[in-house]
């Protein structure tokens, strides 16, 4: 069995252009199944049934794991099975008809306008400050990942035009233009800090540098933000996420379409990108409620 999973690995890899870390996520849910079908005294990928999927997923629930995480480890199991049966290994998929845990949407945290301005204007003209002032206007102005900002280089970035060149979570590639403030900030901390920031030659592709003139981490963009939350005054705990949910938010009440969005947030399937829609839907309740005569 565990040679049919490297082999799926590998698939995910070469033809589906994965990143490293989906497939790391891939392996570990399709091992922890391997594990507990032999201890089931299953041998063969041919011998499961629906049954041991359905006993799989009741496990992980009686673990207490919650209701997305083991979606997720469905959705692996049948991109698995689903490989299986393209190889002729199997000729049924055992994951079919098993319904999806039901997750109960929690309401979505993002910043007001005046919030995002407030944060904004934190950062001070040191060093430091320049470079996160910059930092904080990309990731509101693309609404991009903490994972793509960290592991953003030089040459995704086209000022002059005005775009930057997303990565994506699983390999594939999108282009998310920039507004002018964030092309003011990036130009000023690009031109006049990080030269300063080099440090032997080191990484120097890297879009965002620290101190050690290496590339700035994702812990290191969520502590600055932490900081910068705080001396805000901000009502939420500030994260990469709650930027990029702020993004979304702000683009859909102002007009923006889904589909826009769900292309610049760099989401799959457009029900990823329709959470969001609960904001502009309270947004259209609260002016009724204040303008119309009769609410």
């Amino acid at each position: 069995m565990d040679n049919y999973l490297n082999k799926f690995t590998v698939y995910l890899k070469k033809e589906k252009n994965m990143s490293k870390n989906s497939i790391l996520a891939y392996g570990r849910d399709i091992r922890g199944f391997i594990a507990f079908l032999r201890e089931k005294g299953v041998e063969r990928f041919e011998d499961v049934s629906n049954t041991e999927i359905v006993s799989f997923l009741l496990k992980l629930k009686n673990e207490g794991k919650s209701a997305a995480t083991v979606n997720r480890k469905l959705a692996s199991l049948r991109a698995f099975f689903n490989y299986l049966i393209v190889l002729h290994k199997i000729s049924n998929d055992p994951t079919a008809n098993i319904k999806s845990p039901r997750i109960e949407r929690k309401n979505i945290e993002f910043l007001t306008i005046e919030e995002v301005e407030r944060l904004l204007a934190q950062p001070d003209d040191s060093i430091k400050g320049i470079r996160d002032k910059a930092l904080l206007e990309l990731l509101y102005a693309s609404g991009m990942r903490v994972s793509e900002i960290a592991g953003a280089n030089l040459s995704d970035l086209n000022l002059r035009i005005g775009f930057i060149m997303s990565g994506g979570e699983h390999g594939k590639a999108r282009i998310v233009p920039l507004g002018k403030p964030a092309r003011v900030a990036l130009e000023k901390y690009l031109y006049d800090i990080r030269p300063k920031l080099i440090r032997d030659k080191k990484d120097t592709e890297a879009l965002f540098l620290n101190y050690n003139g290496e590339r700035l981490t994702r812990q290191g963009i969520w502590k600055l933000l932490k900081e910068y939350g705080k001396s805000a005054r901000l009502e939420h705990k500030l994260t990469p996420q709650i930027l990029r949910n702020s993004f979304a938010a702000h683009m859909l009440q102002n007009g923006a379409d889904l589909k826009s969005v769900q292309e610049l947030l760099g989401h799959e399937d457009i029900t990823a990108t329709q959470i969001y829609l609960s904001v502009t839907k309270n947004r259209i309740k609260d002016v009724y409620d204040r303008t119309h005569p009769r609410a």
